[in-house]
């Protein structure tokens, strides 16, 4: 994809995990270049704890994060959903039919089903990160800069 979306949607089942580290990586990497949000089919009651812990882990503060659903989002235009869950696909797509917008769908494993010892369900975490942040950076290169 040569262009970069000037607004892109990231979504998931509850807006706790996935679609709200997706939307993290992706300010980092592109600052307020394009319009990014998140949110999930469900509402989420927090933001999960190990998501704030392995995003801190990166540089990515994730505190003022507040899960919303489909309904709640303050902008309904979007050149890119990215969707990461089967409902939320699902959701997207109902959406994505009154619009002109690309619905992708990245099929990313929820690392709150990982059961184990503290450090086991923090790997969960950080696979999960790390595998978005490269989707994100091979989907949304950086102009002018190569990854290592």
């Amino acid at each position: 994809m040569s262009e970069l979306p000037s607004a892109i949607l990231f979504c998931c089942t509850m807006n706790a995990i996935r679609s709200p580290m997706a939307e993290g990586i992706m300010k980092l990497l592109h600052g307020r270049q394009i319009y990014v949000d998140s949110c999930g089919v469900r509402l989420g009651q927090e933001l999960d704890g190990f998501v704030m812990e392995v995003m801190d882990e990166i540089g990515i503060d994730m505190s003022k994060h507040k899960p919303k659903t489909f309904d709640q989002l303050e902008d309904s235009f979007y050149d890119r959903i990215i969707t990461l869950s089967p409902e939320a696909h699902h959701h997207a797509l109902e959406m994505a039919a009154y619009m002109d917008c690309d619905v992708t769908f990245w099929n990313t494993f929820d690392p709150s089903l990982e059961t184990g010892s503290r450090e086991q369900r923090l790997e969960a975490y950080r696979a999960v990160r790390d595998q978005l942040m490269m989707q994100i950076k091979r989907a949304f290169p950086r102009h002018g800069m190569v990854d290592v």
